[in-house]
């Protein structure tokens, strides 16, 4: 069996929990080579727990001989990181969101097609196995979807990773933060189109672009499904301090309505993430654990009716790890040129409504 050898750049919070211990498990097919981080106490980290060879910085990192790059670094370096991943021949996966906007994923596929490499984007999600039953359970068209609900409420993450051996870093210097925080300024100034207001900035970045990201992909892959594709943002609206995003669009020629809703609850040691679909005659369900608690099932919930009886079905299917399945998927397309399950042009498509939400949610800010 072919094995990849894989670089990770970005030694932070999921790499630390997910990404290296699950690349580890999966020693037949992936061979880490080195990671990459400017904190020195991440890098320390990964060098105790798991005997990683470690350096600074992307540049050094692609120095070493890899046939892979993996992508865990903060979320303005994504870009950046796939376009030298994939100028150095290499196949990447990247963390979600890939870019706060999609204007330059044109250019980044123009450069994996020319290179021949496959890029992956993050949304583990698409390979719960629930999710995968979940589309089978879905009509052959739209013409009965009437509504579409997405519920998300999180509370700190320490509530969701304390279980996990980690390490917190605050180790990087004043001028790298400022660096950076310009960098993610600008970025969502390109994204939107214009210069928002802080809650605004802080709700695109966090409630949509880091979190609810993952249902619009979601919901993306089960209206492809649907064959639905006239999504029409209506409404958006950033709240609770900037740790609330919601959004409403308008589907299916005015017939469907998609609404969602992510917020941090942070006290409340409680994590509860629905997707829903309603149809005429049924509604088919979705709820996900807490993404760290690892092999944890989704439930899928199938309510239908024969006339006056009603039925409530509550599904799961096994303890496979989506997190760990995701990587199976892209050594999988690399090695054996199966299909990629998440593309940069998913990724476009996801972040191209979320900068439609943004943009709707600054407006309600404007001076009057």
């Amino acid at each position: 069996m072919t094995s990849l050898r894989i670089g990770v750049f970005g030694l932070g919070m999921i790499s630390q929990i997910e990404h290296v211990p699950n690349l580890l498990k999966l020693k037949d097919k992936f061979e880490i080579v080195a990671g990459a981080d400017p904190s020195p106490a991440a890098r320390s980290f990964m060098e105790e727990q798991f005997g990683m060879k470690t350096c600074a910085g992307l540049d050094e990192l692609l120095n070493e001989k890899l046939d892979a790059l993996l992508v865990a670094s903060p979320d303005f370096t994504h870009v950046t990181a796939v376009r030298k991943g994939l100028e150095a021949g290499l196949h990447v996966f990247t963390e979600k969101p890939l870019g706060y906007g999609s204007q330059d994923f044109a250019d980044l596929i123009a450069l994996r097609d020319a290179k021949n490499r496959v890029v992956q984007v993050g949304y583990m999600k698409r390979f719960d196995a629930s999710y995968e039953m979940a589309l089978q359970e879905l009509p052959g068209d739209a013409s009965r979807l009437r509504y579409v609900a997405v519920e998300v409420n999180e509370a700190d993450a320490a509530y969701h990773t304390a279980q996990h051996r980690q390490r917190q870093t605050g180790d990087l210097s004043a001028e790298a933060l400022a660096a950076g925080r310009a960098a993610v300024l600008a970025q969502t100034a390109a994204a939107l189109g214009r210069e928002v207001d802080p809650l605004t900035f802080k709700g695109f970045i966090s409630a949509y672009s880091s979190s609810i990201v993952h249902d619009v992909n979601i919901v993306h892959g089960m209206l492809d499904h649907l064959g639905v594709d006239d999504l029409q943002p209506i409404g958006a609206e950033i709240f609770a301090g900037g740790d609330g995003g919601a959004g409403m669009v308008r589907m299916n020629n005015g017939h469907s309505l998609w609404q969602m809703v992510h917020v941090k609850v942070p006290k409340l040691a409680d994590y509860r993430e629905r997707v829903a679909f309603y149809f005429d005659d049924s509604v088919i369900e979705l709820v996900f654990p807490s993404p760290y608690l690892n092999h944890q099932q989704t439930e899928l919930i199938v309510q239908r009716s024969t006339g006056h009886r009603f039925g409530r079905s509550v599904l799961r299917n096994g303890y496979q790890e989506a997190y760990i399945r995701q990587m199976e998927g892209f050594w999988s397309a690399a090695v054996e040129g199966t299909k990629v399950r998440n593309t940069i042009e998913h990724a476009r498509k996801d972040q191209d409504l979320l900068c439609d939400l943004g943009r709707l949610a600054a407006r309600h800010r404007d001076p009057a």
